[in-house]
């Protein structure tokens, strides 16, 4: 019982259906047998059975294929956007913390500013006027959630440039680009991983609210929140169309979420 309970707190269990998720996206052709764009109109709108597990649409598409082939889409926008998001912020808040004076002030000024624009409503006008690809959904949701991150990297690196560690780096002539790799990022790597995990829940969830409105990812492409979209008309009828999508969602941003509480107080140790 130990060994579990250690496993839980150190977010084994998080890890696990996170991976468990990833490759069963990854080896959608091998789970699935159908394609997911495969029409079968003699079983359209089946509910679950032996045959289609999370039965089919509208047109006999299996449901279960479109989830699968869905999540590839939908984690690629969730963690690549994240990874953009987390570049830039800890790129902007390491700047912020070492050249601190009016470079300090501009970059946090931006920074305030840009957060205080509503990140839904300011991704859905954007992408109703540039109708997006999903490497360009990508770019625009991982370029407007960098701000949280660069506002912590900054507070962070503002601790660590007063320590001895890195005044004698300084001192033995150390440049500041290899002073930033050696010493400050290492030591922020604990509260940078941490914001990864919790920005990936985030763009996965900005990724299913944009898809649900009609303005993300674009049929025939697949996603877990076109495919809401999609079955806004018949979750009273067909509830199967909606509940496999969105179990997929919660179960992702739940894990995901779990796994970044449990990162930093590992990390510290």
């Amino acid at each position: 019982s130990r060994a579990v309970t250690r496993l839980v707190d150190r977010g084994g269990v998080p890890r696990g259906v996170l991976v468990a998720l990833a490759a069963l996206a990854t080896l959608a052709p091998l789970v699935s047998p159908f394609a997911p764009d495969a029409l079968d109109l003699a079983v359209r709108r089946g509910a679950p059975s032996l045959s289609h597990w999370f039965g089919t649409d509208e047109l006999g598409r299996d449901v279960l294929a479109r989830v699968l082939y869905g999540g590839r889409v939908s984690l690629a926008i969730g963690v690549l956007s994240a990874l953009l998001s987390v570049t830039l912020g800890t790129l902007i808040g390491t700047l912020a913390g070492l050249l601190r004076g009016i470079t300090e002030g501009v970059l946090m000024r931006i920074t305030d500013a840009v957060l205080a624009i509503p990140r839904l409503p300011l991704l859905m006008i954007l992408s109703a006027i540039m109708q997006p690809s999903i490497p360009l959904l990508i770019v625009l949701v991982g370029s407007t959630g960098w701000m949280e991150t660069a506002r912590v990297v900054r507070a962070e690196v503002l601790t660590l440039v007063d320590r001895g560690f890195v005044e004698a780096a300084h001192a033995a002539g150390s440049p500041t680009p290899l002073i930033v790799w050696r010493h400050l990022l290492p030591n922020v790597a604990a509260t940078i991983g941490v914001a990864a995990t919790l920005s990936v829940g985030r763009a996965l969830l900005l990724e299913s609210a944009l898809s649900f409105f009609g303005v993300g990812v674009q049929p025939p492409d697949a996603s877990w929140g076109n495919m809401l979209y999609q079955a806004q008309s018949t979750m009273t009828t067909e509830p199967w169309l909606a509940l496999f999508p969105g179990l997929a969602i919660f179960i992702t941003v739940f894990f995901v979420n779990s796994l970044g509480q449990r990162l930093a107080p590992v990390e510290r140790r």
